[in-house]
């Protein structure tokens, strides 16, 4: 046994790492981390765990699934390779933006130089990798018009509410506001609309195929419902996505992993809301500083940009707005329902 005074506690591990205690507890579940434990059993790491930890962490963040993390680890590196040259690829997109950005610059510049003064279009579109994603707009019912404004939208954000706050309406609005966004309701778990997606465009569905191969490794069940999610994630389409009920048709394990893909790579493309009732999406022990999340309160007021720690403003709120997916499952299918002259 490890004396607690020479190893840190999970929540100082995960931060000096820049990941969640729980994140670590992932690791230790899928046998990649072994902590020592202090004579009382609590879970301490330390410098041996430390350093193995971060090599884990240094992995994920290279994209590897779990299953490939534990292949490296093993002395395995073709998955190293593998994720290497993925961020290889992104590096050099990167690049490319910032080349791109650059010569608009240097134009705008040279026109001034001649006395051509940009249009405020122009020199927006010029800016655009800079600019913020923000939005505002007069709140639908159930709310009375009042103004609601995002000053701007990070790369993944959360909209939760009880039953009958008015989330999905909520929802619906902020993706009609946002500049070049779409709202994915849950009309996409029916109909065909995926398969001919898939079968019209193989680009896009190799890259699907990659990304249900690395959930599974992550433990996650492979489904329609996960498969539709993919889809429109890896699609070429709007700077921004809503998607109602993330959770909708996926396990407990397919949640969390579907999470853990969207923290390292799933938010590449395009900033994220995701509108949930389930802990295992909107997990609020492992949000990031970066993370907004959006609470429809019960008696419609406006709604407001929680605090996401203890004591911070609507955290209590938003809490009792979650349930991990077992309880949620106990509840599928129940909805909120209004009277008819509610829609008068």
């Amino acid at each position: 046994m490890t004396s607690s005074l020479r190893c840190l506690t999970p929540a100082q591990a995960g931060a000096a790492l820049g990941v969640s205690a729980k994140a670590l507890r992932l690791y230790e579940q899928h046998g990649l981390l072994t902590p020592d434990r202090t004579r009382t059993g609590w879970r301490c790491y330390d410098a041996a765990t430390m350093a193995r930890a971060a090599e884990i962490v240094a992995l994920r963040r290279l994209g590897l699934s779990l299953a490939q993390v534990a292949r490296v680890l093993d002395g395995e590196p073709a998955d190293l390779d593998a994720g290497l040259a993925a961020h290889e690829a992104d590096l050099r997109a990167t690049v490319r933006q910032t080349t791109a950005a650059l010569d608009r610059v240097r134009a705008l510049r040279a026109d001034l130089a001649q006395g051509h003064a940009p249009s405020a279009a122009t020199l927006a579109r010029a800016l655009a990798e800079r600019a913020p994603l923000g939005v505002g707009f007069a709140l639908p019912w159930p709310w009375g018009g009042e103004w609601f404004a995002l000053p701007d939208l990070p790369a993944l954000s959360f909209l939760a509410g009880p039953l009958g706050s008015g989330k999905t309406r909520l929802a619906r609005r902020l993706a009609e506001a946002l500049p070049d966004a779409a709202f994915l309701g849950l009309d996409r778990l029916r109909g065909s609309a995926m398969a001919d997606r898939l079968a019209g465009d193989a680009a896009l569905a190799d890259r699907v195929e990659h990304r249900l191969a690395w959930l599974a490794q992550d433990g996650a069940t492979r489904s329609e419902a996960l498969a539709i999610l993919l889809v429109a994630l890896e699609s070429e389409g709007p700077a921004a996505l809503v998607i109602d009920t993330v959770e909708e048709g996926l396990d407990a394990a397919t949640q969390v992993a579907l999470m853990a893909h969207l923290r390292l790579r799933g938010t590449d493309r395009r900033a994220l809301v995701l509108m949930t009732r389930s802990s295992s999406i909107l997990d609020l022990d492992a949000l990031e500083p970066s993370d907004l999340v959006i609470l429809c309160p019960a008696n419609h007021s406006v709604p407001l940009l929680a605090v996401p720690h203890p004591g911070g403003r609507g955290y209590e709120a938003v809490a009792t707005c979650l349930a991990p997916p077992e309880v949620r499952a106990r509840t599928a299918g129940i909805v909120a329902m209004r009277p008819a002259w509610a829609e008068a």
